[in-house]
């Protein structure tokens, strides 16, 4: 997009934390954004606010907090991105009320997870890890007992979203049968079949991987009940958030031999950083495989995942579209050339866009478009003009309810 903003992009400061991709650094650049402040590690508290206080657009992989008081610390603050699936770690709705848009990448590395999850269950089933530690320790375990082919058996997939209907896919290429749970109905991919209820799949599935959200309703999911129906022998992945799974009635039912094995990406609580120590319950049990919450990380999904929620912030800054924003009305808006753009959001209350019109009219200005669209507490209405909007632009400034109005072009 070549065409003038009324705020030059070379203007714009985009500040990009915890190693963001190469690949967001240079559609950044060949967008015409060239004020970058790029930054290897998470940041917190004082550093954090220094960092984005006049920061346009921010962008954040899982580890730095947006809370409440860090947006309100930045006033400039229009964008952020989350390069990565999760947005917990972002205040969602302190963003709306402020007029931030908030952009993240919910599909590029699927394929990423999906393939570690296949992986680990084939370890699992084969009893990897502790043949392995053995091996390390000079000790000989060549057995076949408690060892097992993925063909054939049932593998029970919790949640089957983008990520579980990819490990749908990859399991029955293996030969494994397929079945799986949501809170809603979802059309089966291949010959996967959708069960009535949790429990259900638990009794039998062999392997069970969890692809389900943090919220309410998935806190402790798996607790300590909802382990001891899973199929005796059976084994357990979670690469989904940390708060599903009860880890200590996970260990104590792999002690026991109820349950095979596990394997745990995600975790309660996570280390802030690469030097902080890690403490789990599950550690020092070799039918175990622990993870750092690397599902995601590989450098083909990073790579996407820069490309991705970056072009989704240029397109929002550039153009005023929020298709893919997972706190603001979803906008996807056409070009007329020659009009002039001016964003407006506000407050979603009975009556503004009567006196955003009743505004418009008694300026004399013409519309050549008009959009709008809501979602909760936040409006979100785009107009293309015939002529200038600048004064427009400041008498919706001071219309009530007004969050916020940017000028495009």
């Amino acid at each position: 997009m070549n065409r003038a903003t009324s705020f030059p992009r070379e203007k714009i400061h985009v500040v990009l934390l915890e190693g963001v991709a190469d690949t967001a650094v240079e559609t950044f650049k060949r967008a015409g954004y060239s004020k970058l402040t790029v930054l290897s590690g998470a940041l917190s508290g004082a550093e954090l606010v220094a960092a984005i206080a006049d920061a346009h657009i921010v962008g954040i992989r899982s580890r730095t907090q947006l809370t409440a008081e860090v947006l309100a610390a930045a006033p400039k603050l229009m964008a952020i991105g989350a390069f990565c699936i999760g947005t917990n770690q972002i205040d969602l709705s302190a963003a709306a009320r402020r007029g931030i848009a908030v952009f993240n990448a919910p599909h590029s590395n699927t394929r990423s997870v999906a393939e570690l999850v296949i992986a680990e269950a084939v370890m699992l089933l084969r009893g990897i890890p502790d043949k392995s530690v053995a091996a390390h320790q000079g000790k000989w375990l060549k057995t076949a007992t408690n060892s097992h082919e993925l063909r054939g058996r049932t593998i029970g997939i919790v949640g089957y979203g983008h990520i579980g209907s990819q490990v749908s896919v990859l399991a029955e290429s293996f030969g494994m049968s397929v079945v799986y749970y949501d809170t809603i109905t979802k059309l089966p991919l291949g010959n996967s079949k959708q069960l009535a209820s949790l429990d259900e799949l638990l009794g039998v599935a062999d392997i069970v991987t969890l692809h389900v959200p943090q919220a309410p309703d998935t806190n402790n999911l798996l607790n300590a009940a909802r382990i001891q129906k899973l199929k005796r022998g059976a084994v357990l992945l979670n690469l989904s958030r940390g708060n599903v799974v009860d880890l200590e009635a996970l260990g104590a039912a792999l002690k026991s031999g109820a349950v095979l094995g596990a394997a745990v990406d995600v975790f309660p609580v996570e280390p802030e950083t690469n030097k902080d120590q890690f403490v789990s319950p599950l550690q020092g049990l070799s039918n175990v495989i622990l993870t750092p919450h690397i599902g995601g990380s590989t450098e083909e999904a990073q790579r996407n995942i820069g490309v991705e929620v970056a072009d989704k912030l240029i397109q929002y800054s550039d153009m005023g579209r929020t298709i893919g924003s997972v706190n603001f009305p979803e906008l996807s808006l056409p070009i007329h050339d020659g009009a002039h753009r001016l964003l407006h959001v506000h407050h979603n209350v009975p009556g503004v866009l009567s006196s955003v019109n009743r505004i418009q009219a008694e300026a004399n200005v013409n519309i050549v478009g008009q959009y709008l669209q809501t979602r909760g507490e936040i409006g979100y209405v785009v107009m293309d003009l015939e002529s200038n909007g600048d004064d427009l632009q400041k008498e919706l400034l001071n219309l009530e309810h007004t969050i916020r109005c940017r000028l495009l072009f």
